[in-house]
This record gives C-alpha cells, structure tokens and sequence, in this order.
C-alpha cells in the first residue's frame, strides 16, 4: 500500500511541477511590465480559468492528499520502532587506577578541599636519600 501510494505521489509531483511550468504568470504581456494592471486587485486581475490553473488545482488537492496519506501510514507503521530516548541508560564501569602500586604525591589546595594524586616518574626517588633516580651520593 505505501509503495503503491508514494508511486502515485510521485507521478503527482512531476505533474505538478511540469502544470505549473507551463503557466504563464499574470502580468506576463508588455503592459505588466511597465506597471499596468489593468484592475487595482492584489495580485493583478483575475482571467477565467485556464485549463492548467484547474490542473494545478487538481494536482496540488492531489499532492496534499498523498503526502498527509504517506504520513500517517508511515506513523502508524513506526509503533515496533524504538527511539534513543527510550533505551536505559547504561553506565560504564569505573576504570582502574593505572597508578596503583606506582609511587605518587597528593596535592592538596592551601585553602583546604580535595586532593589531587600526582604519579611520579618513573627512576624518580621513592624516599629521601634514596640513590635511585639520578641523585648522586
């Protein structure tokens, strides 16, 4: 039914197009040019109905009547369809600690607060007095 009904909208819209391609416009002889409208109206005067202009009509009836149509069954055939906003949330498990084990320092703000862990380098000394990490005896 929707493959049928888009073929349909589809064939709706190139005629469309094509109707409204092959009007000419109101004031489209020499005298709209200058100004001259001949009537006061809006939008110029109103000539009798053109084969195209009720065409037009037609098609555009058509093409509102297909699309509201499209829509709908689109809509209704959505209903298994889940969006993000209706999945849960999933968390992320907390990740190790890569510096366990390793030597660090905690700072901590003078004004007091939490503390951040800083590691050390690596061959830096563990202990005052330490030979290791380049301090020379």
């Amino acid at each position: 039914m929707i493959i049928l009904l888009t073929i349909i909208h589809v064939i709706v819209c190139l005629f469309l197009i094509i109707v409204v391609l092959l009007q000419s416009g109101k004031a489209a002889d020499l005298a709209g040019a200058f100004g001259g409208m001949g009537s006061q109206t809006a939008f110029g005067p109103r000539g009798a109905a053109t084969v195209l202009s009720k065409a037009t009509t037609v098609a555009a009836g058509l093409f509102m009547v297909t699309s509201l149509s499209l829509s709908i069954l689109a809509s209704r055939n959505s209903g298994s369809v889940s969006t993000v906003l209706d999945k849960p949330v999933q968390t992320l498990p907390t990740p190790k600690d890569p510096n366990a084990g390793k030597p660090s320092v905690t700072l901590s703000p003078e004004g007091g607060g939490k503390g951040v862990t800083v590691p050390l380098p690596e061959g830096a000394p563990g202990k005052k007095g330490d030979a290791k990490g380049g301090e020379k005896k």
